[in-house]
């Protein structure tokens, strides 16, 4: 027999609140996403009038044709596939090893030095420093300038840390030891397989944050052709304010024709790169989630 529970009114009225809540917050969360695939696929004209503010009006694929016709935008998206693949590898070979590391209590010192970490995240040499650092080196206009300074991230090292600290064993170290595995052998053989979810989640956010970055290029290369995507997408956005604004002002004739067309092009393509420059994430994501999940919340219910 099944006993049913009856749930009184302050329940009902708590758990109707719950899904009006999550309604609201899934209408402002979807209605950015519906609108910028409603412009891609909208007439410009009724973009930038604010007639389409839902669903697309004005039936065109002509951005999508123009991103597929543009050759910039193709070497500016095979250049972010290599730098996010290259920057999240080498993100992950830095942080993995010193968040098992200071995770150990057996490691002399590792207070100060996690002490250490910590200042640079309220403290940094600043934007002029780190310039001159990066030429000093001799990275300028390299894909080192893109992934050398921001290759551990202090708060990654410490979300690891807390998971090899809080998930692998401290006897399962010692069993190692005195089978004779060194401390390298234990984490590439033992501790790494046992850290699938950790590894998921660094991934994920190095990857993403490689992904988005636009600000190092934009210091530190001075060659378009090593342009990632965003920066592609930068200048199509710089384009396009220039050419409204030019467009707005007293000028007539053929040249304010051009210029309103190449403003109507900018917005064409703007919409589409945004849609087409965020697949990639948002395909990847349903393989990691369970991991990304699990990573996340492991530790988070322990000391």
């Amino acid at each position: 027999m099944v006993t049913t529970i009856k749930e009184s009114k302050s329940d009902r009225l708590f758990l109707v609140l719950n899904y009006v809540y999550l309604l609201l917050a899934l209408i402002v969360v979807l209605y950015p996403l519906i609108y910028i695939i409603s412009a891609s696929v909208s007439s410009p004209k009724f973009v930038s009038s604010g007639e389409m503010w839902l669903f697309p009006k004005g039936l065109t694929f002509d951005g999508y044709k123009l991103v597929f016709d543009n050759p910039k935008i193709w070497i500016g998206y095979r250049n972010t596939i290599f730098y996010t693949l290259i920057g999240t590898m080498l993100n992950l070979v830095v942080t993995l090893p010193a968040a098992y590391a200071l995770s150990r209590s057996d490691f002399v010192g590792r207070g100060l030095i996690m002490g250490m970490f910590l200042v640079t995240m309220f403290f940094s040499g600043g934007l002029i420093p780190t310039y001159l650092m990066v030429k000093n080196l001799g990275l300028i206009n390299s894909i080192g300038a893109l992934i050398l300074p921001v290759s551990a991230s202090v708060w990654n090292i410490i979300v690891a840390r807390t998971f090899f600290h809080s998930t692998i064993p401290k006897e399962l170290q010692e069993a190692a030891h005195v089978d004779g595995a060194t401390n390298m052998r234990l984490f590439i053989r033992i501790v790494l397989p046992l850290s699938s979810p950790i590894i998921a989640v660094m991934a994920l956010f190095y990857g993403v944050s490689h992904w988005n970055s636009y600000f190092p290029a934009l210091i530190y290369l001075n060659d378009e052709m090593k342009y990632p995507l965003q920066m592609v997408l930068r200048q199509i956005l710089v384009l396009q304010e220039m050419s409204a604004e030019t467009t707005g002002a007293a000028i007539s004739g053929d040249i304010a024709e051009s210029m309103a067309n190449k403003a109507e092009i900018a917005s064409l393509v703007k919409y589409a790169v945004i849609i087409v420059s965020t697949l990639p994430v948002v395909a990847v994501y349903p393989f990691l989630q369970r991991y990304f999940v699990q990573g996340v919340m492991i530790g988070s219910v322990k000391g």
